[in-house]
């Protein structure tokens, strides 16, 4: 559903309204005044996370981010703080950052951390965005959509929830029998609640949702606001592991995958010993000179859609704050143009953008004249273009994940690995001699099409995708100044070079370049962007050859190894046997630079016990064990790309 951003304005004594709900939103009283006593006070903060190595924060509706800013500042002010504190908060309506730039202003003493909120807010597309700050220490998890929807799709275990919706008289929804329950689920068996509303059916619900409630003094002229906790019972649903005790890993494979998962460990205190058989980070199938990393949108934003847009916004934010910190990652921004092959494509890419409705920054259609202004070379039809979108140089990105955390990765190259056992507590690498490489509790199966050498993975359906590129001689600021792709793809300039192609050869062993697919990568190229090939001789070019990772259902599988072979027919994910502290990151196909980072983000969260940066459903879609369950596909399609 397309994200309707808030509509600012305001109540005759200057308070912030809402048009839409005919609400204001903060008291009259004061915003700031009331984030502190009603959400902070009421839940028992800042004493309630002192000492902890988490806290975790969930709020119904985020607005203007006060009640964020307002935490966020407490967090800083104590000495005695949670070392991680994860704020996750819903919103149907975000406020552009214009907005909340004339909001914040109100409050200078918070200008600093809003100005830092500004600077990283999300574009205003549907699902979950992941916000990191203070290096890493302060973590705000974004659902844009209905809080219904966010509630169920979310997956954490709540400390404290701050319910601040509009009230239940004018938006009865965020009130509901279902919210209170999705609240009941999502919350740690010693969590709090607080909100100003002390209207009856709002104590009903919590009641009948297993909160216990009381009535305690309000903030300003509201005489009363009610806070709460949950009844001493099981909880429900599923809640999030504990992280392990000693946080240690072992991963197999350093590329994309591998290296963005040891970042995302690293990042979090994690001590990390990755191992790649090759004599450095990159050298595989990510190894190509530049890669495209950009979305696939689709008319119904399937799993694929949703999966690739929250991949490029994350991956590209993760580009900048690496190059801000001095990483040498190589990329650039530089947009891509996806062009469609005919007039009936051009349709329906147009209607896909029309349907999507999402921001300009995103995604917008452009005729063939623009188009031929962006890529610097007259084309013939238009298509979309992804103006925050580009080029990343694969090795780089591997090599700066690697570097940003040397304290806590251990590199050993050259070391392939025969085999892995579990041996007591510990998962070990060992060598074709049966010595161990490396052992950690937790490991990592990140070696794309070598995972089913591994027997206790075997099982997982990983197909092999042969890849070629063609890599062509180019000048400096030569066209085109923007990825270009269709049927093929075809980068700027770096370095004297440029990428074009690729093929994709499932099943297909043959390691040597061949002049059938050089040839093939030339006509993909002139089809893009005709008469550029004019005088190029594809015998001439030189090429490179990847092995891709693929799975049946062109998802990746990111999740705990099941440690079965087969499933009962009424089995589901949640009850599928694992193998204890073995995990699998693999079957990224064509897409890696777009997942890599974000997934990265999802495993080492699931692992170490943080809220996931994810959908549940999309979470659920890339798990290992779907394979194994009664509905598994049984051949690669490519019904979700078109």
């Amino acid at each position: 559903m397309p994200i309707l951003p808030a509509s600012l304005q305001f109540a005759a004594d200057g308070t912030p309204r809402s048009g839409t709900y005919d609400d204001v939103y903060y008291s009259a009283d004061g915003g700031l005044g009331q984030a502190r006593h009603v959400f902070l006070a009421g839940n028992g903060l800042p004493e309630r996370w002192r000492g902890r190595e988490r806290f975790v924060v969930l709020e119904t509706g985020f607005g203007l981010g006060l009640n964020f800013l307002s935490t966020w500042a407490a967090w800083r002010d104590d000495p005695a703080r949670a070392r991680v504190l994860h704020f996750v908060s819903c919103e149907l309506h975000p406020f552009r950052v214009e907005d909340l730039a004339r909001l914040h202003a109100r409050w200078p003493e918070l200008a600093a951390l809003a100005h830092e909120l500004r600077a990283n807010w999300p574009p205003l597309a549907g699902g979950m965005h992941r916000l990191h700050f203070e290096g890493g220490r302060v973590c705000l998890t974004l659902y844009f959509g209905d809080v219904r929807e966010g509630l169920a799709q979310i997956e954490a275990r709540a400390d404290a929830l701050f319910l601040d919706g509009f009230s239940p008289a004018k938006n009865p929804a965020m009130w509901s029998a279902k919210v209170f329950y999705l609240l009941a689920r999502l919350a740690a068996p010693d969590a709090t609640l607080a909100t100003w509303s002390v209207a009856g059916e709002v104590r009903e619900g919590l009641r009948r949702a297993s909160f216990a409630t009381e009535k305690v003094a309000g903030f300003g002229g509201k005489r009363q606001m009610l806070r709460g906790s949950l009844y001493p019972h099981p909880r429900r649903g599923v809640a999030a592991a504990e992280a392990p005790a000693v946080r240690h890993a072992v991963i197999i494979g350093a590329g994309a995958a591998g290296t963005a998962a040891a970042e995302r460990l690293a990042a979090r205190g994690w001590d990390i010993d990755i191992i790649d058989a090759a004599d450095g980070p990159g050298r595989g199938a990510s190894g190509n000179h530049a890669g495209v990393l950009r979305p696939q949108p689709s008319l119904d934003d399937n799993r694929l859609s949703r999966l690739t847009r929250a991949g490029a916004l994350y991956g590209w934010r993760h580009i900048e704050k690496s190059l801000a910190a001095g990483g040498a990652i190589r990329a650039a921004a530089c947009g891509v143009l996806h062009l469609a092959r005919d007039a009936a494509q051009d349709g329906k890419m147009r209607a896909v953008v029309e349907r999507l409705a999402l921001p300009g920054e995103l995604l917008r259609h452009v005729e063939a004249d623009e188009a031929s202004a962006i890529a610097g070379w007259p084309v013939l039809l238009g298509g979309w273009f992804f103006p925050g979108c580009g080029w990343v140089q694969p090795p780089s990105l591997c090599t700066a994940n690697l570097a940003a955390h040397p304290h806590n990765v251990r590199a050993r190259w050259s070391r392939p690995v025969a085999a892995i056992a579990r041996r007591g507590e510990r998962w070990h690498a060992l060598a074709a001699d049966g010595g161990t490489i490396a052992a950690a509790p937790v490991m990592i199966l990140a070696a794309g099409v070598g995972l089913a050498a591994f027997a206790q993975a075997a099982p997982l359906p990983i197909l092999s995708a042969r890849g070629q590129v063609s890599v062509l001689p180019a000048a400096a600021a030569s066209a085109p100044r923007a990825v270009v792709c269709g049927g093929g793809y075809v980068t700027p300039e770096v370095d004297g070079r440029r990428c074009a192609g690729a093929s994709f050869d499932v099943g297909d062993p043959d390691p040597a370049p061949r002049a059938r697919d050089q040839q093939a990568n030339l006509a993909k190229l002139e089809e893009l962007l005709p008469g550029y090939t004019a005088g190029l001789d594809s015998a001439a070019l030189a090429a490179r050859v990847g092995f891709r990772p693929v799975s049946l259902d062109r998802l990746p599988l990111a999740g705990a190894v099941p440690a079965t072979v087969s499933a009962a027919p009424d089995a589901s994910l949640a009850t599928l046997p694992r193998h204890d502290g073995l995990y699998a990151l693999s079957g990224f196909g064509a897409r890696g630079l777009a997942w890599a980072t974000l997934i990265g983000e999802m495993l080492a969260a699931r692992i170490d016990g943080d809220p996931l940066p994810l959908e549940r459903e999309l979470a659920g879609a890339m798990d290992p064990g779907r394979f194994l369950l009664r509905h598994k596909r049984s051949c690669i399609t490519d019904d979700e790309e078109k």
